[in-house]
């Protein structure tokens, strides 16, 4: 009987966009006759079938082939495009095993006397996690997302990554720069939400400028949940530190604060009437997704 020997397993060469699965698996054989010569430089008839759970499985791809061999007997063809009805990019490679079989007709028919199944093995595997790879993640606009911890009040062009701020003050009372991250830190002075992240952490002095123009659907999206708050009404810390000449006599004494952002007015400060110690002003977190 004829004989077919596989000398390259099956592998990936080509995709159709990094959104979907990959389409084409190249495939490459020597095609050799009953007395074990090449058959060379002839057109040879191939069926492939992707067998499912074993070498007997349900077949749930089949195609069909009329590649010609060169001088060394070597046959290469794409599965995935070759004559079929059913669709490569929709096996689910991770309902696996899968098996490989293949017919050949030395005579460019359909007189498949040459029969051969192997499993493949990590191939399926591969294609498994370029499919995982390839599930878009999701994509946000500015508004309230319970899943991301509170409002997301800046966003990335492709809308995958912002800041979120959270929709409630971490402190009842005006406290110290030096305490916030400490009020912060502790997931009972956060909403239900944003107690499921613990990368919270003091807004920059241009963040804070940001949340500013989004006040009034900050606050609204805290009274939807149940925070009653006065949040455009307050005087909030940034992270921003600044350093402001104070003294006399010739002497110059770096007093250390913060930038602040004023949520009635809008403006910003950083007066040293206020210093780091000073406990006058409320915390309000943001986040990174």
């Amino acid at each position: 009987m004829n004989r077919i020997y596989n000398f390259l397993t099956v592998i990936l060469i080509s995709t159709m966009g990094f959104a979907q699965a990959p389409e084409k698996m190249s495939y490459q054989a020597i095609v050799r006759d009953a007395a074990g010569e090449l058959v060379s430089e002839q057109t040879i008839g191939m069926r492939i079938s992707i067998l499912q759970t074993s070498a007997t499985g349900t077949v749930v791809y089949q195609e069909t082939h009329t590649p010609s061999s060169n001088v060394n007997g070597l046959v290469s063809l794409e599965i995935g495009d070759g004559s079929s009805s059913n669709d490569f990019s929709a096996i689910d490679w991770s309902a696996g095993p899968y098996f490989i079989k293949t017919e050949t007709d030395p005579e460019a028919g359909s007189n498949y006397t040459i029969t051969g199944v192997s499993q493949l093995m990590s191939v399926p595997f591969a294609l498994h996690a370029k499919v995982a790879q390839s599930v878009a993640s999701p994509t946000y606009s500015i508004g309230y997302w319970p899943e991301l911890g509170g409002y997301v009040f800046m966003i990335s062009t492709d809308g995958k990554h912002g800041l979120v701020c959270e929709l409630v003050d971490q402190s009842d009372a005006p406290t110290s720069w030096y305490n916030a991250q400490n009020l912060i830190s502790n997931p009972f002075n956060h909403s239900e939400a944003g107690q499921g992240f613990v990368d919270w952490r003091l807004p920059t002095k241009y963040e804070l400028a940001q949340m500013y123009s989004y006040k009034n659907a900050i606050q609204a999206a805290g009274e939807t949940v149940g925070f009653s708050n006065s949040f455009g009404a307050k005087t909030y810390w940034s992270s921003t530190q600044s350093a402001a000449n104070s003294g006399g006599g010739g002497f110059d004494f770096p007093e250390e604060t913060a930038w602040r952002q004023n949520f009635f007015s809008g403006g910003q400060f950083n007066s040293t009437t206020y210093t780091l110690s000073s406990s006058d002003f409320f915390v309000r977190s943001v986040r990174e997704f």
